[in-house]
């Protein structure tokens, strides 16, 4: 995760409280989902970010995931996730995410 979306997550937590927000991933990568997951709940795993130790435990989604998707709006559904849907083996990173909202 960039340092730029970093910023702006923690400015947003500043703002609102950590507890009320979530994070939605697009990543068709469940490493990188990861990576991201860890960012925003224990804090940048390279200590380089404006959230380096900072832990938001924020939980984290993927787009794809069915609690997700259960919310988007079936236009939207439609024209921006169902290609991906097809393509992305969200499964592998649903296990990822579960476990990381599970340490929250």
């Amino acid at each position: 995760m960039n340092f730029e979306n970093q910023g702006v997550i923690k400015r947003l937590a500043d703002q609102y409280g950590p507890e009320n927000l979530a994070v939605v991933l697009g990543n068709g990568d469940a490493s990188g989902v990861e990576v991201f997951a860890a960012t925003v709940t224990e804090g940048d795993p390279s200590y380089a970010g404006p959230l380096a130790g900072v832990s938001l435990k924020i939980p984290v989604y993927h787009v794809l995931e069915e609690e997700v998707m259960a919310v988007v709006p079936e236009t939207i559904r439609e024209e921006k996730l169902q290609l991906s849907s097809l393509v992305i083996d969200v499964e592998p990173m649903r296990q990822v995410l579960q476990a990381a909202r599970e340490k929250l």
